[in-house]
């Protein structure tokens, strides 16, 4: 069964990484996150200012660590001492060299589908550092551009509630998207990409397992 299912996944995701290159990503698939991590480190030259969204995927990946011990810069928030020390480091990584982050849903034929709460994370990846990395698992792939954003906010969205007990929203509750405009909604900015401009900023490595929310 394990066969079965890495040899869809290598199917699948063999023609996302072709959509996405149709649509001027650049984009590769690995079996596992071992193998996506080298080539994420691959990417990032050594003099590369570093940052990130918020992502469970590059958790599970331990990018932020071993970039720690390869002795990159990195604009971390999570060290921050403060919230307003915080919020400063979350604007300087929108001119960092290399910005990282997951990504909420893929469509198919090669769209990028996001929602977030304070837009930094979106905003970082459609303009300001010199190259964005993505890193997805297999799950994050929907059949259509419409799937990908039913997955965004119904499923990716929802579980993101989770992480933060104190919000009170609708789907923190019940577990499910709902129109709400509580102030603590975490669904504020929706972003489709739907090319990247220019060719090649953006780095897409999708990988053959389940991984983030």
């Amino acid at each position: 069964m394990d066969t079965a299912i890495t040899l869809r996944n290598k199917k699948l995701g063999a023609k996302v990484v072709q959509a996405l290159k149709n649509r001027f990503f650049e984009a590769w698939y690995f079996d596992d996150t071992a193998e996506a991590l080298e080539k994420i480190v691959s990417l990032i030259p050594k003099e590369h200012t570093v940052s990130w969204g918020g992502s469970f995927t590059l958790n599970e990946i331990g990018i932020k660590e071993r970039l720690e011990q390869e002795g990159y810069t990195l604009l971390d928030r999570d060290k921050a001492p403060n919230p307003q020390a915080r919020a400063e480091i979350m604007r300087q990584a929108l001119l960092c060299d290399t910005f990282l982050t997951g990504c909420n849903a893929v469509s198919e034929d090669g769209q990028l589908v996001n929602i977030d709460g304070y837009g930094n994370r979106v905003a970082a990846m459609i303009f300001g550092p010199h190259q964005v990395i993505i890193a997805a698992g297999i799950n994050k792939i929907a059949q259509t551009l419409d799937d990908a954003t039913v997955r965004a906010r119904s499923i990716a969205a929802p579980r993101n509630t989770q992480r933060f007990p104190d919000l009170k929203t609708p789907c923190n509750e019940t577990g499910c998207c709902a129109d709400c405009k509580s102030p603590d909604s975490i669904c504020n900015f929706f972003v489709t990409i739907r090319h990247c401009k220019p060719a090649g900023r953006i780095k897409v490595i999708l990988i053959g397992q389940d991984l983030g929310l």
